[in-house]
This record gives C-alpha cells, sequence and structure tokens, in this order.
C-alpha cells in the first residue's frame, strides 16, 4: 500500500516503546515492503490523544515561545525550540537580532519555575553565559 503525500488517518492496531523510539503496526501494512513506504513520513496525533501529564511536566509545544527570565528579572528572550543533547534537554532563547541566543539546560538548578498561564520560565542564568 503506497502512501500519498497528504493528510490520512491510518489506525494502529498495537504498539510498544522500544529504546527511545515506538514501533508500531499500522492497519492495512502486513509486509515489511508496505511499512517501508511510510519511511520518512512524519506522523501525527490529535492533541487529545496526548497522555495527561503530572503537576510539573510540560510537552515541548507548551513551551515554544514562552518568555524566558532570569533572577535579576532580566528578559533573556523567548523560547524557539528544545533539543536533547543526550544529557539533557535545552532551551534554545532567542533575544532577537540585537541579542545573543541562550541554550540554557532544562534541568534544575538551571531551571527554576515554569508558569504556563503567565507565559513566563524563570531561570538561574547569567545574561552575559
Amino acid at each position: 500500500m503506497k502512501i500519498e503525500q497528504k493528510w490520512q488517518t491510518l489506525e494502529v492496531e498495537n504498539g510498544r516503546e522500544q529504546g527511545k523510539t515506538l514501533v508500531a503496526k499500522i492497519n492495512a501494512f502486513d509486509t515489511p515492503e508496505q511499512a517501508e513506504s511510510l519511511i520518512g513520513l512524519d506522523i501525527y496525533i490529535e492533541k487529545s490523544q496526548l497522555p495527561k501529564l503530572q503537576k510539573g511536566e510540560h510537552y515541548w509545544r507548551d513551551l515554544i515561545g514562552l518568555t524566558v527570565i532570569n533572577q535579576q528579572q532580566k528578559v533573556l528572550g523567548k523560547v524557539e525550540d528544545l533539543v536533547d543533547t543526550g544529557a539533557n534537554n535545552v532551551l534554545i532563547v532567542g533575544a532577537g537580532k540585537s541579542q545573543k541566543e541562550h541554550w540554557i539546560p532544562y534541568v534544575k538548578p538551571f531551571l527554576l519555575e515554569v508558569d504556563i498561564t503567565n507565559g513566563q520560565i524563570l531561570v538561574d542564568w547569567d545574561e552575559d553565559f
């Protein structure tokens, strides 16, 4: 079965975590050759399908665009992206063309507070670093 390059709803029959990836059996894809047609395609799910998080946990998409402020109340910029370095996740904070970009580890002791409601992240980070 060949997947066209447009949005399509596919049914997952079952799946499991395997290391840092997911392995899934997609309905109507019964051979390795059929499954190969999915290589390189992006897979999306509805926001409503995401599991509810525990208090203090956040999806990366919810952090994008939040304003990052340090303990001296200096605005460092807005979260543009996050990356997984292997050791920990890192906030990429852009401050506009006139200021520098900050790569701030998304872990304690650097991460002090995430306030989704007010659109801010408080960090222990020097603006010159």
